[in-house]
């Protein structure tokens, strides 16, 4: 069965321009990597979850932007469909209108074994910072299987 995801892009108009909320991925793989590897905070569906409807997606859309960012995410959910990622996983994504200090974001915690084979388990945020970019910058940032959500939110405002 294939991997599935769903998450909440977070977007702001200031000064007449669109800004949405990435995130960039903790641990020690993407500690010195920028372009390409921002995202919309989402997550997978917890054992056992049902994620076949879209209410049940949403939900775990709005879970998931709380763990990665401390927000509860409130007000109208605009529909941004699904994209592929490389992996194939897909990802079912949704908008809406907020706003927040971005360097006060806080993420939850994953352990990992680090470094490879050191039988060492370390703790990392699942989402090291979060921050605010105009679209044009955000296209840059973002994985590139999630520009087309960027695309969208862009054409339905």
């Amino acid at each position: 069965m294939p991997r599935i995801a769903a998450g909440l892009l977070m977007f702001r108009v200031c000064d007449g321009r669109v800004e949405v909320l990435l995130v960039h991925p903790g641990g020690p793989f993407f500690a010195k990597r920028d372009a390409g590897v921002w995202t919309v905070p989402k997550g997978e569906p917890n054992a056992g979850e049902l994620a076949s409807t879209d209410d049940e997606l949403l939900a775990i859309a709005r879970r998931e932007f709380a763990e990665e960012t401390g927000i509860s995410p409130t007000g109208e959910f605009l529909a941004l469909g699904s994209i592929v990622q490389k992996g194939g996983k897909r990802v079912h994504a949704w908008a809406f209108r907020g706003d927040c200090d971005a360097a006060a974001c806080q993420s939850n915690l994953f352990e990992m074994e680090w470094p490879p084979k050191s039988g060492r388990r370390v703790t990392f945020p699942e989402v090291d910072r979060a921050e605010w970019f105009d679209l044009d910058t955000a296209r840059a940032k973002i994985k590139e299987s999630q520009i087309p959500l960027l695309d969208r939110l862009e054409v339905s405002l």
